[in-house]
């Protein structure tokens, strides 16, 4: 898992040069709403990407992490199918749903049922390379997203410019990331981490959530600001050190709510002694996310071989697979 982080960089390349090379056949007919299922590694691009074209995307955009599709969804709705190895159980059944729909199917996959339907009835389908844990291929398909939404004339093509910046970004802040995340591994493996972010941010914080519990093998949860000032500040009140603040930071946050951050670190200190904010580097969002990503993919290397932890492994989830293919 560690030498695929250090891949980021270059998968990010890869990634823009698959979605330029990209063919699609695009109907003439108007689209009303978009739809993106996808699960864990294979659907946190389409939340993250949705957040960050949500102010220029003339359509609602819903992200789905389950077996059904929202009721809405007919022929006029664009249903993005993001499964990496083209055999996601749950997203394999949204796709037959959206067929039954009638909407506008495009796949993002590395192969697997998905890749066979979608060359079996003609869809729009980009291939990404197979055979690595989802979660270690974000680069490649969160970035495909923001193509099929270029290719459906939903959003230009300035995004690939944010990309390329984001690589040199990353290349040549490496070291500072790489001390910054074994620093703050070493103050938090013995916590439970609670990361908070702003809420369009929110797609950040739970990518960071995937990689420390499926990398680290740690529990962890998160949520935003201003929302969690309306219920999960109270629960302070219980608050103690087995737990740590992971605070993302971003200078286009809400103005509002960085003051309600500020004030928050205050009563949250009154309980806890690890408090770390840690701020993003970038132009935009696009650069502040994917940036912020790489940083929260090394801080779960980091805590996972300070635990011992083998990071790819995932026993319980292939668990669970297996029991479920029984039934």
């Amino acid at each position: 898992m560690k030498a695929l982080v250090e891949a980021f960089p270059q998968h990010l390349r890869e990634a823009l040069a698959i979605g330029r090379a990209a063919q699609f056949n695009i109907p003439s007919k108007k689209f009303n709403n978009v739809v993106i299922s996808g699960l864990g590694g294979s659907g946190i691009g389409g939340k993250i990407v949705s957040q960050l074209v949500g102010e220029t995307c003339p359509l609602p955009i819903i992200c789905t992490n389950d077996y059904v599709l929202p009721a809405f969804v007919d022929a006029n709705t664009l249903v993005i199918i993001s499964s990496y190895s083209g055999d996601t159980e749950e997203t394999v059944a949204a796709f037959h749903e959206a067929r039954e729909k009638g909407a506008e199917i495009a796949c993002i996959t590395s192969g697997g049922k998905i890749a066979g339907f979608a060359k079996e009835m003609g869809l729009n389908c980009i291939i990404i390379p197979g055979g690595n844990p989802p979660r270690s291929m974000f680069g490649y398909s969160a970035v495909q997203q923001f193509y099929v939404l270029q290719a459906y004339g939903l959003i230009d093509n300035s995004f690939e410019k944010s990309i390329e910046n984001t690589i040199s970004l990353i290349e040549n802040n490496i070291a500072e990331i790489r001390a910054t995340t074994k620093s703050v591994a070493e103050k938090i493996v013995n916590r439970i981490p609670i990361l908070y972010s702003e809420a369009q941010y929110e797609g950040l914080a739970i990518r960071w959530r995937q990689q420390i519990n499926e990398n680290s093998k740690m529990l962890c949860w998160h949520h935003v600001f201003p929302e969690m000032n309306h219920n999960e500040l109270v629960g302070w009140t219980g608050g103690d050190n087995r737990v740590a603040v992971l605070m993302i930071r971003n200078e286009d946050d809400h103005k509002r709510s960085q003051i309600r951050m500020e004030l928050c670190k205050k009563l949250m200190g009154e309980k806890c002694d690890t408090i770390i904010e840690m701020w993003s580097k970038g132009s935009n969002r696009i650069e502040r996310t994917f940036y912020m990503n790489h940083v929260g993919d090394w801080l779960s290397i980091d805590l996972a071989e300070l635990r011992n932890e083998d990071a790819v492994a995932i026993p319980a989830i292939l668990f669970l697979k297996g029991e479920l293919a029984k039934v």
